[in-house]
Formats: C-alpha cells, sequence, structure tokens
C-alpha cells in the first residue's frame, strides 16, 4: 500500500474517532448539568474542535505533497509568531527586527527546508538571527528594555519557527526503507502528542490531585502526567505501522515525544502566567490561538527529528 493511501486510510480512521468523540461530548453535555461538569465538557469540546480542524488542515496540506506541508507550517508559524510578539513588550526601536522575523527570517526557514538544505536550516535562526537581530535593534538607539525586547523576540523565533520547522522538516530525512513514506511520520508525532494531550486533561480532571507546578495550572497533576505518557505510548504503539520502528523503540519514541510534549506546555503556561493571559490569541474559537496547540508539538518535533536522524538517518 502506498504512503498516500495509508496516509488517507488513517485520516478515515480519525475521521471516525473524532466522529465519536463529539457524539461522546454532547452525550455528556446533556446527562451532566452542574457547573463542574459543564466546564469539563466544554473544555473536551473545544479541544476535539480544534482537532477537527487540524484534521482538516493536514489532509488538505499532505493533498499537496511536500510543497503543501512546507506551505501549511510556514503559515501556523506566522500566526503563532504573531500572537507571541504581540504579548512581548516591544517600541519603534524594533520595527527593523521583527519586519525581518516576519518577512525575512520565518520564509527563508522554511524554504531552506522545502529545498532540504539541513546545513543552514538548523543555525539560520539559532546562530545568524540571534544575533543579526539585536544589531538590526540597537542600531535604532534605544537602550531601554534592550535584553528583555530582543530576547522575546528571539524566543519567539525559536518557538514558533525554528522549533515547529521541524515537523515538516521530517519530510527530508533520508531513512532506508522509508522513502516517499516520510509524511507518515508527520501524521504520528501529531496524532500521538495531541492524543496525549485530551487524555491528559481527562485524567488529570478525574484523577489528578498533586499539581506539578501548582501556580502555573491546577489542571496539570502528577497523575495526569503519568497517565498521559502512557496514553501516549499506548497510542503511538496502536499507529506503530505508520512508522519503520521496531515494538519497543516505537514506544520508546512515543514515551519521549509525549514527555517533551507536555513539558513544553508546562513551559509555554508559565510565559503566559507571566504575561497575565490564559490563552496565546482566540484564533481557534473557544480554545485560545495557534501558539496554545503548538506547545506541545514545538517542544517534541526537534527532538523527534535529531534523534530519528542520529539513529536513523543513511
Amino acid at each position: 500500500m502506498s504512503a498516500h493511501a495509508e496516509f488517507f486510510q488513517l485520516i478515515l480512521g480519525v475521521i471516525l474517532f473524532l466522529t465519536l468523540a463529539t457524539v461522546l461530548g454532547e452525550g455528556l453535555r446533556k446527562m451532566f448539568t452542574g457547573e463542574g461538569a459543564t466546564s469539563f465538557i466544554d473544555s473536551y469540546s473545544a479541544r476535539v474542535t480544534s482537532w477537527w480542524g487540524m484534521v482538516v488542515l493536514l489532509a488538505i496540506a499532505f493533498i499537496f505533497g511536500r510543497g503543501g506541508v512546507v506551505v501549511l507550517f510556514a503559515l501556523i508559524s506566522f500566526a503563532a509568531l504573531r500572537e507571541f510578539l504581540t504579548l512581548t513588550a516591544k517600541t519603534r526601536a524594533d520595527h527593523w527586527s521583527l519586519l525581518l522575523s516576519f518577512f525575512v527570517i520565518l520564509p527563508l526557514q522554511y524554504w531552506l527546508i522545502y529545498i532540504d538544505w539541513y546545513g543552514m536550516f538548523s543555525i539560520l535562526i539559532p546562530v545568524y538571527a540571534y544575533l543579526f537581530l539585536p544589531i538590526a535593534s540597537v542600531l535604532r538607539g534605544e537602550a531601554e528594555g534592550f535584553l528583555r525586547r530582543v530576547a522575546e523576540t528571539q524566543w519567539a523565533l525559536m518557538v514558533t519557527v525554528f522549533a515547529a520547522s521541524h515537523v515538516p522538516a521530517l519530510l527530508s530525512l533520508d531513512i532506508p526503507g522509508v522513502e516517499g513514506r516520510q509524511i507518515l511520520l508527520i501524521a504520528w508525532l501529531v496524532i500521538v502528542i495531541q492524543s496525549a494531550d485530551v487524555l491528559q486533561y481527562v485524567w488529570s480532571r478525574l484523577f489528578g490531585h498533586h499539581p506539578v507546578v501548582a501556580s502555573l495550572s491546577r489542571s496539570k497533576t502528577w497523575e495526569g502526567a503519568a497517565a498521559c505518557v502512557a496514553s501516549g505510548v499506548a497510542v503511538g504503539v496502536l499507529l506503530g505501522w505508520l512508522t519503520p520502528f521496531a515494538l519497543w523503540q516505537t514506544a520508546l519514541l512515543a514515551g519521549l515525544v509525549t514527555l517533551m510534549g507536555f513539558m513544553g506546555s508546562l513551559v509555554m503556561s508559565a510565559i503566559k502566567r507571566d504575561k497575565g493571559v490564559r490563552d496565546w490569541g482566540h484564533l481557534i474559537a473557544g480554545h485560545g490561538g495557534f501558539t496554545d496547540r503548538l506547545d506541545g508539538v514545538v517542544f517534541a518535533a526537534p527532538v523527534f527529528f535529531h534523534v530519528i536522524r542520529f539513529f536513523w538517518g543513511a
């Protein structure tokens, strides 16, 4: 079976699963009417709704192949970068660095991925953007809050562009025996992380008693984190046919990316708490912005990419 046939078979399975999840949410809404139950069901339904959006976008992008996937994540990065930088402190002195970030560095990063220039896309942001963006700001002569302003821009690029770009970069991996099937690795990664995220929320609400960091989030508990990793491993193994790995390797990778995704969501929660906001944006109705959906993926994708490249790359 070809990679495209397997992918669309997977999409049909996910659509069936989401249909059942949607029906379950509506059933729960009719059965339970208490304030606490309603809040839980609303959040659950919002996560399922955001899943529908992601499935549609990924399916459309995959129809257009490598270019479609790269363009999709470039647009997502653009929206996420805008959300991130909207919450940061900026002055007129930062206009040049912002223009460079949005209209030079971001498209160049994804262009390098499209043409598969690993040596440059892996250092463009952590080396060249890191060094030249502060120069663009300092030439405007505004020293007040300079370090904070520059650091926030660098962080925004690292999280929303550099880290996120490692998802489409999976298409460039040269893995013996997997030629033309790398697109399935993207599907596996996104489904495992997002499934674990939803299940973490459910497990924490049902069984969680000990928050990992109480000052950041009461909904992220140690019990939920353990169940999150276990759920991620289970989902990853069930979808192991999408990967070229042995069963135990798939389980280890699923546990790794799930754990990284969970810790990434904690880090991003700390940033939101520092900025005094609940969500990064409002582009996804009822469930925040693109950055809220990316938080787990951006921390997991680079680790996933480099582990595979190191151990399985040709």
